[in-house]
């Protein structure tokens, strides 16, 4: 049965699913369905679509990025390694399910990298003025790729307006085994390069 995680909360992801190697993470949002009518509904008719777009940052024991490499995104779908790889970008958020999917091969992550901080930032969001509170219905979620049970979903529920990043999750070494975090805040960083920029303050505060 999958678990419903709140904000702060940690899980070990292989308490309850001994040898668990491969998992999926699927990363969820939908723009906000404006009904209201009259200007502001005009104003989201008119705006151009919101393009989240979710990434992985593979940081070393000290919490840095320690090559360009291991940052798994839209223009850098697999790592070196091959243990983390992104199946594609979702332009528009639109329909049900996942918007974008991890795949993560546990075993296969090398011994220098500690910590999969999952983030997601909207494109070009100053020029195009968006801001994760024209977004609804976040979520993160864990599945077992191999017999594809759900672990456990995280779904993000905190007011996000005028924030452009999203410290989603983390998934990190304890103990000889791996753990799921629930983070869940926002930043005002407008890039990954801001965000790559920001590693230690973003560490720092949210315990990544």
């Amino acid at each position: 049965m999958s678990i419903n995680l709140k904000k702060g909360q940690k899980i070990d992801l292989r308490k309850s699913n001994p040898g668990l190697n491969s998992i999926m993470v699927g990363l969820g949002w939908d723009p906000v369905d404006n009904k209201k009518g009259g200007l502001l509904k005009a104003l989201f008719a008119s705006s151009p679509s919101i393009d989240c777009d979710a990434s992985v940052f593979m940081l070393s024991t000290d919490g840095k990025l320690q090559n360009s490499s291991d940052l798994i995104y839209f223009g850098n779908l697999k790592s070196r390694c091959k243990s983390v790889i992104h199946t594609g970008d979702n332009l528009t958020g639109d329909g049900d399910g996942d918007d974008e999917q991890i795949l993560v091969n546990l075993e296969s992550i090398p011994k220098h990298i500690d910590k999969l901080l999952f983030v997601v930032n909207i494109y070009n969001c100053v020029s195009k003025r968006q801001h994760f509170g024209m977004i609804q219905n976040a979520y993160i979620r864990v599945v077992d790729s191999k017999n594809k049970k759900e672990i456990a979903k995280y779904n993000l529920t905190d007011n996000y307006s005028n924030k452009t990043a999203l410290i989603v999750g983390n998934i990190y070494k304890h103990d000889g085994t791996w753990k799921f975090s629930a983070i869940g805040e926002g930043t005002n960083d407008t890039c990954l390069k801001d965000i790559m920029q920001n590693l230690a303050r973003i560490e720092c505060a949210y315990g990544v």
